[in-house]
């Protein structure tokens, strides 16, 4: 495999150093929590080598109320970058073809591409509300595709994609004989209602998630791939176990704490989420130079400084100034292979007021005229 640094973790904000930035809007996770805010006191765990797929108690709860699934088939893993490597690498060679979606999370291109594998994208455009065209799709396939690779909702822009479509979608790659990647995890945050796991629509269907973005705790590296497939999932857990024989005793106790609670934890974060959109709604109307496409979950947005505008300096200008004037930080464009007329803003991670604050020093930013 040949590896080569993501953008988008070169100049992360960890990297980068929170104590530089004020406002900081390019995160995309809800706020951190912390044991204490979620009431928990780790006991005196017994540090042994736990169940290799997870623990039974959390796999059942990943897929309660979930028609169709059962525990065995999920296998938890070490974040839902964990569970995308998994598949990746067991399923991908310099033979295979994927057919994936962009923008996207970086893990989703870059993993594929250090395994040397053909790739087509699927580039969503702005002007159709980045909604996945089923015909690009299917144009794109052939007779060696492996995988097509979606996210829903989506990462970056936070659209979402119909039942109607998906299950055409679960259909196509059915009848092909491919599988269908499908990264939810910005699902547990869905305005409009969440769609079925993936996973319980065909045994072709691997759904990929986790507890960090959604629920705050990207510290305890939790996540999980579940999969209908007896004989993927034995592949699945080959790789699990020569990479880490089995995840943390500790992780998977704080995750099976937070996820049976998980109807009170949710429905309080998708109130206050609904809320904070609809500031970030209400900044993108009064501001003239800014348009996006309305999330429909999830805790991020895309919008995009509108054609013909240019800031003062350029686009590289703007962005130092927003940052070394300003104080914020955003994701720009080209952490997803998109140009810098975009950008990510994550409103689910700061304060109110930061968020605020943070969108008002964008606007100025863009008006700056000092060089």
């Amino acid at each position: 495999m040949k590896y080569n640094r993501m953008p988008i973790e070169i100049e992360s904000p960890e990297e980068y150093g929170y104590e530089k930035i004020k406002y900081n809007l390019s995160e995309s996770s809800i706020t951190d929590q912390s044991l204490a805010s979620l009431g928990l006191q780790v006991p005196d765990l017994k540090l042994l080598y736990n169940e290799h797929q997870g623990g039974t108690a959390l796999r059942k709860l990943i897929v309660q109320g979930s028609e169709g699934l059962s525990y065995k088939d999920v296998l938890v893993t070490t974040g839902a970058a964990g569970a995308l490597f998994i598949i990746a690498s067991s399923q991908l060679s310099v033979n295979d073809h994927l057919v994936v979606v962009r923008p996207n999370y970086a893990t989703n291109l870059e993993t594929p591409r250090a395994l040397g594998c053909e790739i087509s994208f699927i580039d969503l455009a702005f002007e159709s509300g980045f909604q996945l065209d089923l015909s690009a799709v299917k144009a794109a396939l052939k007779p060696n595709t492996k995988i097509v690779s979606i996210t829903t909702p989506h990462n970056p822009t936070g659209t979402g994609m119909s039942l109607e479509t998906l299950s055409a979608l679960v259909a196509l790659t059915k009848e092909k004989g491919i599988l269908l990647l499908v990264d939810e995890t910005y699902a547990d945050i869905s305005y409009e209602g969440r769609l079925p796991i993936a996973a319980s629509l065909g045994d072709h269907v691997i759904s990929v998630s986790s507890l960090s973005k959604s629920y705050g705790i990207p510290g305890i590296r939790l996540g999980w791939l579940i999969n209908r497939s007896p004989s993927l999932q034995e592949i699945f857990l080959a790789a699990k176990e020569q990479i880490s024989i089995s995840g943390s005793v500790v992780d998977e106790w704080i995750a099976e704490q937070v996820l049976s609670r998980k109807e009170e934890i949710l429905s309080a974060t998708i109130r206050e989420m609904k809320d904070r959109r609809e500031i970030v709604a209400a900044w993108i109307e009064k501001d003239d130079l800014l348009e996006w496409v309305r999330p429909d979950g999830g805790i991020v947005c895309f919008p995009r400084i509108k054609n013909g505008f240019e800031p003062v300096g350029g686009l590289e200008a703007f962005y130092h100034r927003l940052l070394h004037r300003y104080g914020t930080y955003v994701g720009p464009g080209h952490w997803f292979e998109l140009p810098d007329t975009f950008f990510r803003l994550g409103y689910g991670w700061p304060t109110i007021e930061e968020l605020e604050g943070g969108l008002q020093a964008i606007s100025q930013a863009l008006r700056d005229t000092s060089a």
